[in-house]
């Protein structure tokens, strides 16, 4: 079983950054891809940022220049990098991770989630 642990987010004013981060934990074997995702009340859960294991990178338009995502493969870790902050970007902050946990043994795993919250 794979467990993912967030953490990093919080409250920021308008313009401001954060920093949040993802760790998998238990049986893994490779992880394919690991991704952002962001919820806010009432909206449907969207992508944010992902990253594939060669590194290749996928932002949604409203994140663009702003985010960065990166990983770090030894520790398998995946990070959200968030700058210029603004008020929409207030969510709740998932992290996702796709990989093979054997051989045999696929796993897509939902992080518990992490509150930001931008104030105008």
């Amino acid at each position: 079983q794979v467990q993912l642990v967030e953490s990093g987010g919080g409250l920021v004013q308008t313009g401001g950054s954060l920093r949040l981060s993802c760790v998998a934990s238990g049986t893994i074997l490779s992880i394919g891809v690991m991704g952002w995702y962001r919820q806010a009340p009432g909206n449907q859960r969207e992508l944010v940022a992902r990253i594939i294991s060669g590194g290749t990178t996928n932002y949604a338009d409203s994140v663009k220049g702003r985010f960065n995502i990166a990983r770090d493969n030894a520790k398998n870790t995946v990070y959200l990098q968030m700058n210029n902050l603004k008020p929409e970007d207030t969510a709740v902050y998932y992290c996702n991770a796709e990989g093979l946990a054997t051989l045999l043994r696929a796993f897509n795993t939902w992080g518990q989630g992490t509150q930001v919250t931008v104030s105008s």
